[in-house]
């Protein structure tokens, strides 16, 4: 795999235009697949877990599963209604949406305990997953209504009206992202640079790589259901990865570029960097892959469209890092070669790039305490570290419902006044009994005692009828309880504790040969919950083998492998710590915007081990390579250790400050689950780029000396593409200015 890069990289620097029409073509081709054969979305179904999912599948299987429900709400402006207006209002709303293909049904109006609020139930047809489709012609029509009564307020929320709005409203949040991420990194690589070109080319593979994703994550939806939150993901890390691979090969070409001072043409340069860079590149990349599969493990359909997501798109941007960039340096070298020739023949001065790369002011004043002190530096770094994860011991998980849904979406805040009136909607367990048909009317019975019960507990709500329905053949029989309380509230929770552990088993539960499940939203957060944390060991300690054994076999080396868990482990566990400082309290609300849930969201955790992890393994494989690089040269292992992190520390933080600023742009988002996973994100490579790579490892690896390297010390081997290794056709001949030799590109970062 080592010379397979090199083989790659000596194509495409010999056939330019055929490796970058290629890949043009590849993504054309990716995204005309995904738009010919369309998204499978994820169906009711694959959302199960628990009990609450076996629940779900039994009333499916009677027709009495839940469906997507709106509430229209009638009440005066300006004081009491007046009831005929009210009327007027229920019977022309009624007779508009019964004649909607989109509603199943329109219910009876029901009045609030004060009197003063009517409402009007409406079911949609379809399952739930459809609502947000189908009640765009239910809210035209209640705006249509709204505008014919303005003494009344007429308006509506529900399930399905939230979560178009929440669709409505993540489209914008990601449009304001990429506003602000854009512009960031564009700036970034400018100063990196110094050349739109060279800044521009970064991008360039970035978004081509994003848009082949999509088109592949299309194709892919229809193995793997998509949830709607590839996109998302395919946006997030195919901008941080993207830029960060090529980053790092720009940064491996120029430094060649500089040490053969003019001597070697672009397709050689290219060579060499693949070398290098591209074997690095690949094994981060396949680091990358392997840690994120580990979310397939969990079994859950939003963590295999994350990792199906991210997959896809890491693997396209290595493949383009390999193809289309070596192409495209190759034809910007030799417009670059030709434009300094003719600069030389008119007798003005060429530039060149400098001898030799340096760390940079502030990584090399980061860089100083581990040189000078390590032991000491290693202690400090660790126990400040240790000091940021300690919060995480105080972490409290939670599904967030609609209940955490941001107030701006106008649904929520209908929502908001619907609960104030009727708080008996808040909350709905469902309990679901599955028998013989001969045994409806017993069941029928049970169920009804269970709901007489329930109503002479506090918890649950006195003003609202327990249901029993029972299903054509009898077999399935489904009761709806209401509780007034809202789904994330200990009284909500104590209430599902209730009906489980004592109101079933003493009623239902008590039928041999019966068998019972409950859900509703509080018993599918906390099922949710419950599977994910039944997962975790199994996923984290997954990636720790995967990590280890990925970090073994790239550096032939037990001991970078143990440092590379435990490095990882300490950076997921200081910003998992940062995030329950910030996000599990109310005291940062007004600094981030977002109302504080008391807890964190439940995907959180599990997604920021996995996905760090992986990106970790980016800075991870470029620092040691090139610390690997100068022990193979011959250099003493502390003389390595300072040269590598000296050389890759400017190139990380340049790419360090991209995936920031990517990770970041999302705590400008409404929803807080994914504020909360970009300041994870965002925080953990932060922590990871600066105290990780320039504290602990150095000092860690100063301490080691050839010990790191157990139980093998890399050999020192010739360099393994060089000037004499490249055949004569790819050799440019030098083009010498009067004064010096030249180094036709922009100034070396370094």
């Amino acid at each position: 795999m080592s010379q397979l890069p090199v083989r790659i990289a000596r194509w495409s620097a010999r056939h330019p235009w055929r490796a970058i029409a290629g890949w043009f073509a590849f993504v054309v081709l990716c995204l005309g697949a995904g738009v010919s054969v369309g998204s499978h979305a994820a169906t009711t179904e694959d959302y199960r877990v628990g009990e609450a999912g076996r629940a779900e599948a039994m009333a499916a299987e009677g027709g009495l599963q839940a469906r997507p429900t709106e509430q229209i709400t009638i009440y005066g402006r300006s004081g009491p209604a007046d009831p005929a207006a009210v009327a007027s209002v229920v019977r022309e709303l009624t007779e508009r949406l019964r004649g909607l293909p989109e509603v199943d049904g329109v219910g009876a109006p029901v009045r609030s305990v004060d009197g003063k609020v009517v409402r009007i139930p409406v079911v949609l047809k379809g399952p739930e997953l459809d609502g947000r489709k189908n009640v765009v012609p239910v809210l035209d029509q209640t705006a249509k209504v709204r505008a014919g009564h303005p003494d009344l307020v007429v308006e509506e929320t529900g399930s399905p009206s939230i979560s178009k709005g929440v669709n409505d409203q993540r489209g914008k949040d990601l449009a304001l992202s990429e506003r602000i991420t854009l512009p960031v990194t564009l700036v970034t690589l400018l100063i990196v640079f110094g050349s739109a070109v060279m800044a521009g080319v970064p991008l360039l593979l970035a978004l081509s790589s994003i848009a082949a994703a999509l088109g592949l994550s299309m194709v892919a939806s229809h193995v793997l259901p998509d949830p709607g939150v590839g996109t998302n993901m395919i946006m997030l890390i195919g901008l941080a990865v993207g830029v960060d691979y090529t980053l790092f090969y720009l940064k491996r070409e120029r430094e060649e570029r500089v040490r053969a001072g003019g001597r070697l043409g672009p397709e050689a340069l290219v060579e060499l960097a693949a070398a290098t860079a591209g074997r690095a590149i690949v094994v981060s990349g396949l680091a990358v892959i392997v840690s994120t599969a580990a979310l397939y493990l969990a079994t859950d359909v939003i963590f295999s469209s994350l990792a199906t997501g991210t997959i896809l798109v890491v693997s396209v941007a290595v493949v383009s890092s390999l193809t289309a960039l070596p192409a495209l340096l190759v034809k910007i070298g030799q417009r670059t070669e030709r434009r300094a020739a003719r600069r030389a023949s008119r007798g003005k001065p060429v530039r060149t790039g400098r001898a030799e790369p340096e760390a940079g002011r502030v990584a090399g004043a980061l860089l100083r305490p581990a040189r000078k002190r390590p032991a000491l530096t290693l202690c400090l770094s660790t126990l400040v570290m240790l000091a940021l994860a300690a919060p995480a011991l105080g972490l409290k998980l939670v599904d967030p419902g609609k209940d955490t849904f941001s107030r701006d979406i106008p649904a929520m805040q209908v929502y908001d006044r619907l609960n104030a009136a009727f708080p008996e909607l808040l909350v709905t367990h469902r309990v679901v009994a599955r028998s013989t048909p001969d045994r409806a009317a017993e069941v029928r019975r049970a169920l009804a005692d269970l709901g007489r019960r329930a109503q002479a507990d506090q918890l649950f709500a006195r003003n609202a009828e327990p249901t029993v329905r029972m299903s054509a053949d009898g077999r399935i029989g489904v009761l709806e309880l209401a509780v007034p309380f809202p789904a994330n509230s200990a009284q909500a929770i104590r209430s599902l504790d209730r009906i489980r552990g004592d109101h079933l088993p003493a009623t239902v539960g008590r039928l041999s040969g019966v068998e019972t499940a409950v859900s509703g939203d509080v018993a599918r957060g906390r099922d949710y919950v419950d599977h994910e944390n039944g997962k975790l060991p199994l996923v984290v300690g997954f990636l720790l083998l995967a990590t280890f054994l990925m970090t073994v076999w790239a550096f032939r080396s037990v001991a970078i492998g143990l440092i590379g868990v435990v490095l990882n482990l300490l950076s997921a566990g200081a910003s998992l710590g940062l995030l329950v400082v910030f996000f599990q309290g109310t005291w940062a609300e007004g600094l981030l915007g977002f109302d504080s849930l008391g807890a964190i969201a439940s995907r959180v955790p599990l997604f920021l081990f996995v996905i760090l992890f992986g990106l970790s393994m980016d800075y991870q494989v470029f620092v040691v390579s090139r610390i690997q690089e100068a022990v193979r040269s011959g250099s003493s292992a502390r003389a390595a250790v300072l040269e590598g992190i000296s050389r890759s520390a400017k190139v990380v933080t340049s790419a360090a400050i991209v995936m920031v600023t990517v990770f970041g742009a999302f705590v400008a988002l409404h929803l807080t689950e994914m504020k909360q996973m970009g300041f994870c994100l965002a925080v953990a490579v932060l922590l990871d780029a600066v105290v990780i790579r320039l504290l602990v490892l150095p000092s860690l690896l100063l301490l080691l000396g050839d010990r790191a390297w157990w139980p093998f010390r890399p050999s020192c081997p010739s360099r393994p593409v060089r000037a004499a290794a490249v055949a004569p056709a790819a050799v440019a001949p030098a083009v010498v200015a009067p004064a010096a030799p030249v180094a036709p590109a922009p100034e070396s970062i370094g």
